[in-house]
């Protein structure tokens, strides 16, 4: 772990060395260097016309060379001295405005292009400052990304950690006191083997139950939300006794309604979870402590998750001390695994090895009614979600001209998804609802 920390650390130096070099090359690149060129002035034609009209400084040459007369004599005399060099000039006047004629339209684009080059340089310079300060930005969150994405990472399996670590310590710690007391011997370590006439498979301390149903059963939220309906059931009741209450969900909900319970579980971990929890909770075995209790003692019991955990001895005598021990009317929740629903066996019993059997919906009713209880009923729980069932085929985009054997080859298949679904991809939980 030191070495991990000493290279994470001189990564980080060499994240922030690179990262502050960047960022001040970044600023001298995209620092002004003096003014940008002005705008040329766009190209002036305004006196093209003007000068094609006056490049001419010489008559038409057959006036030029008319000799009759004292006045056409006298023209002949003055040509013959300055005709040569006028004819030179303009004949470069000429020359002059053919060049400005041809360029014109040359100048009048250079001008137009070097204005647009100045814009797309301004644009691309401003585009580029914008791209060094938002690569700065994002290289500066990174560190912060990583860190916050590897606590959300680590955070669930550093609980579990934490929580698998707390209860070694505690069944350690128990495993030493009873050991040491004077009068025990080498007695069995509460919680990890069978209480007095116990025929559960306890969720001891063999393992980390908490842990197990932290990551398998599900949040203490949703397992609040599921358990939320049994709550009106014991609407002025007291006195109520969870069985096997676990992390405490269902106490809370009592609680909550102004309801008196108390919870009774076999694992010493669920027990101190409890009691930190504030909840009147105490590990003992659900049979000898039902027998231990007067009778008509409970307003209510509930028991989620249990009866599975249960081998069938000891659960009949289990229901017939539950039976005695409720006052008259008082309700008894027992909710359970449904073995019935195939995704339910092999994805939540199997996966549990503290379960004894499954317990068919009509067996644990028959049992129920078989005890004394009366107004049976079972409520099955927990549908399947529809991504998970098989589906039908949507018999309604069948053409009407549709072969019939085609229609009755959807049917069929229809059919036996149906059946299917209803056998294997139904209910993932059960409760069996009685009275006293």
């Amino acid at each position: 772990m030191t070495r991990l920390e000493r290279e994470r650390l001189q990564a980080d130096q060499r994240y922030n060395a690179a990262l502050t070099a960047l960022d001040e090359a970044s600023r001298q690149h995209s620092a002004p260097s003096g003014q940008p060129p002005t705008t040329p002035a766009a190209y002036d034609s305004s006196l093209l016309p003007e000068v094609n009209k006056r490049w001419r400084i010489l008559p038409e040459a057959g006036s030029a060379r008319d000799t009759t007369g004292l006045v056409g004599r006298l023209r002949a005399f003055i040509w013959r001295i300055v005709g040569s060099s006028l004819e030179a000039q303009q004949h470069f006047n000429a020359a002059v405005v053919e060049h400005l004629n041809r360029n014109v339209a040359a100048h009048v684009q250079t001008s137009g292009a070097v204005a647009e080059a100045r814009e797309a340089m301004a644009a691309d310079r401003a585009a580029r400052r914008h791209f060094h300060a938002s690569l700065i930005a994002y290289l500066q969150t990174i560190t912060e990304y990583v860190d916050s994405k590897d606590r959300a990472l680590a955070g669930p399996e550093l609980r579990e950690q934490i929580v698998l670590t707390s209860e070694r310590a505690m069944a350690t710690s128990r495993a030493v006191d009873s050991l040491r007391a004077p009068d025990s011997g080498l007695q069995t370590v509460p919680g990890t083997g069978s209480l007095p006439e116990s025929g559960a498979r306890s969720p001891g301390t063999s393992f980390s139950y908490v842990g197990f149903e932290d990551r398998f059963r599900g949040s203490q939220e949703s397992i609040r939300a599921r358990l939320a309906d049994y709550v009106p059931l014991f609407k002025g009741a007291n006195d109520v006794l969870d069985v096997g209450c676990g992390r405490g969900e269902m106490l809370a909900l009592l609680s909550e309604a102004g309801v008196r319970s108390r919870g009774i579980d076999v694992n010493a971990e669920m027990i101190a979870l409890c009691r930190g929890r504030g909840f009147h909770a105490e590990q003992a075995d659900a049979l000898a402590h039902l027998q231990s209790l007067p009778d008509a003692a409970l307003g209510g019991l509930t028991a989620i998750q249990v009866v599975e955990h249960l081998e069938p001895a000891y659960l009949s005598r289990f229901l017939e001390a539950a039976f005695h021990k409720l006052r008259p009317g008082a309700p008894i929740v027992l909710e359970t695994i449904n073995p019935a629903c195939w995704m339910a066996f092999f994805e939540a019993y199997l996966r549990d090895l503290t379960h004894a059997q499954p317990i068919h919906p009509d067996t644990l009713r028959f049992l129920v009614q078989a005890s004394g209880f009366s107004s049976v009923n079972v409520e099955f729980r927990a549908p399947v979600t529809e991504s998970d069932r098989l589906e039908r085929v949507n018999d309604t985009t069948v053409p009407s001209h549709a072969p019939p054997a085609l229609r009755e080859a959807i049917a069929a298949l229809n059919a036996h998804a149906d059946k299917l679904n209803a056998r294997l991809f139904s209910h993932m939980d059960y409760a069996v609802i009685a009275r006293r």
